[in-house]
């Protein structure tokens, strides 16, 4: 993706965030979900909190508009921000409605008076601030996230086992971390490790064998997973 940049975060903020971006946006472009949930400032004012999606999504903005953002870790976000991780699930809301007004206007403020390069740093110092505040992740959780990231192929009950807990007590528990139930965060983790793997420069070129790598039974699988989540083939996927 051309028009979005991804870079590393500060070492302190690693735990909790996966990367930090900057973007010059022009006309319309189509995410997939990856667990995540983003807080992006836009030149026009605005700042956004980008809910787990549970399909693609398409957005439009004007050209040469400027963004930048965070991307916090799977099941972290709603400590931080102050939410049940599934009230924003496939949602957008502003920045405000999770830690208010004044929050708000401050970040919006100094970004917007900023120079370019400037304005990820001080997005990470205000994020550092709320961590500051926030508890610590759910250890059940945190688990849940650290096994599906090695292994997307983990069962749910093999992951209520890892916890000690019921598969009923885990699904509440990563609903309100997640936005959505284990086998959900685990279908999308999986999708995001078949990409990961099949845009490799070494990746193998045969889909079955890109299948296998990334946790599916078989390649049939993988392409129902593709069109639910991202609504194309895992083709048309790569590619895009």
């Amino acid at each position: 993706m051309t028009w979005y940049s991804p870079s590393p975060v500060a070492r302190d903020l690693a735990p909790d965030l996966v990367t930090g971006w900057t973007a010059r946006i022009e006309g319309t472009h189509r995410l997939v979900p990856d667990g995540c949930v983003d807080v992006l400032w836009i030149d026009n004012g605005r700042i956004v909190v980008c809910g787990p999606e549970t399909a693609a999504w398409s957005f439009r903005l004007p050209r040469g508009t400027e963004a930048v953002g965070v991307r916090f870790r799977p099941g972290r976000a709603g400590a931080v921000l102050g939410f049940d991780t599934a009230d924003v699930r496939d949602r957008r809301i502003p920045l405000e409605d999770a830690l208010g007004g004044r929050a708000q206007r401050l970040l919006s403020e100094r970004l917007g008076d900023a120079a370019p390069a400037a304005r990820a740093g001080i997005l990470e110092e205000h994020v550092r601030r709320w961590l500051a505040d926030a508890p610590a992740q759910d250890d059940a959780t945190a688990a849940v996230a650290s096994m599906l990231a090695r292994d997307p192929a983990t069962t749910v009950a093999g992951l209520a086992a890892a916890t000690g807990l019921s598969e009923r007590q885990l699904h509440r528990r990563c609903t309100a971390a997640f936005g959505y139930g284990p086998a959900t965060l685990r279908r999308i983790l999986r999708l995001q490790r078949f990409l990961g793997i099949a845009r490799h420069p070494a990746a193998p070129v045969d889909l079955a064998r890109l299948a296998a790598a990334a946790g599916y039974t078989d390649q049939p699988y993988l392409s129902r997973d593709c069109r639910a989540i991202a609504g194309s083939s895992p083709r048309e996927l790569i590619g895009r």
